[in-house]
């Protein structure tokens, strides 16, 4: 495990996946269902983008791209869709139960930890890293 990204260029890559995929995926859930409350369309197009595209794309999203970044297994295995699953579905359930106050423990564990492994990079054995595949 090398070369760890901070929390800033983390938070970055999430803000750029938000305008670039979470802005058109809620413009054609409004268009279909000429509803901004009916959100299942952008719901389910974020999951699907957040567990396959990394792991397609060696571990990039559009966001972690741009910003030079990219998730990585911490054993130096390719990562699979049973990573991204722990780490998109299994942690955003921690996250709702905790009420959002396991988003705020995982914003001060990439600030303050040594390896910047926030708590779904824990449950799925991921960290972020600038090292290229």
């Amino acid at each position: 495990m090398s070369n760890p990204v901070g929390f800033w260029r983390r938070l970055a890559a999430l803000i750029l996946d938000a305008i670039i995929i979470g802005v058109p995926l809620s413009l054609i859930s409004y268009v279909i269902t000429v509803n901004w409350e009916e959100n299942a369309i952008t719901t389910g197009g974020n999951i699907v983008y957040s567990l396959i595209i990394p792991v397609v794309w060696y571990g990039y999203t559009v966001g972690k791209r741009i910003m030079g970044v990219r998730i990585a297994k911490v054993s130096g295995e390719k990562l699979g869709i049973g990573s991204m699953l722990m780490r998109t579905v299994v942690a955003g359930l921690v996250y709702a139960v905790t009420l959002g106050i396991g988003i705020i423990a995982s914003a001060f564990m990439v600030g303050l930890r040594k390896d910047k492994r926030s708590l779904h990079d824990l449950i799925a054995g991921t960290y972020v890293t600038y090292d290229k595949p």
